[in-house]
């Protein structure tokens, strides 16, 4: 207990005991200041620095909990895309199947009315030809027709003289009186 007491006493002789200095022994200074001030700020900082310490880690939580709730959605979403994806992927080739059979349906479609059309237009060409050929021969048989009276005409009129000519009507009268 001796040294105890000594070691207090001996405290009270340091030279710079009493008065205020600079103490430039930095090996002596140091670590005692560095232990004052560490347990200054232990004993009033635990507090602070538990409570700064857990709003930090609630933060944190937070923030992973809500990554987590965005990565669950972002998932659910891509998963929802995929499926519409996959969807109109399917209706696209529907579409594509059904766009080309539609084309190949008009297609043949049109080459059938085309079709219908050449033979409706042959038909016609063949009508108009036969009509304009009818014509044609009417019209060459009533020229013939013309032409055979008029020669007719021409020979009764030189080959019958005044005489002739009444007793041609006069056959003729009797030949009408008969049939009444």
């Amino acid at each position: 207990m001796k040294n105890v007491t000594d070691s207090f006493v001996s405290l009270g002789h340091w030279p710079s005991a009493g008065s205020f200095g600079l103490n430039t022994d930095i090996l002596a200074t140091n670590p005692i200041n560095l232990s004052v001030v560490l347990g200054v700020l232990i004993f009033f900082g635990k507090g602070v620095l538990n409570d700064l310490l857990d709003n930090r880690k609630q933060r944190i939580l937070s923030t992973i909990r809500n990554s987590e709730e965005l990565r669950r959605s972002a998932i659910e979403q891509l998963e929802k895309a995929r499926a519409r994806l996959r969807k109109v992927e399917t209706e696209a080739d529907e579409y594509r199947v059904n766009g080309y059979s539609e084309i190949e349906r008009e297609k043949a479609n049109l080459i059938n009315a085309t079709f219908d059309s050449l033979e409706r237009l042959e038909n016609y060409k063949n009508e108009t030809l036969r009509f304009e050929q009818q014509r044609a021969i009417n019209q060459v048989r009533q020229r013939v027709f013309q032409q055979a009276l008029e020669g007719a005409l021409g020979t009764l009129n030189n080959c019958l003289n005044s005489e002739l000519h009444f007793r041609t009507i006069s056959a003729n009268i009797g030949i009408l009186g008969v049939m009444e």
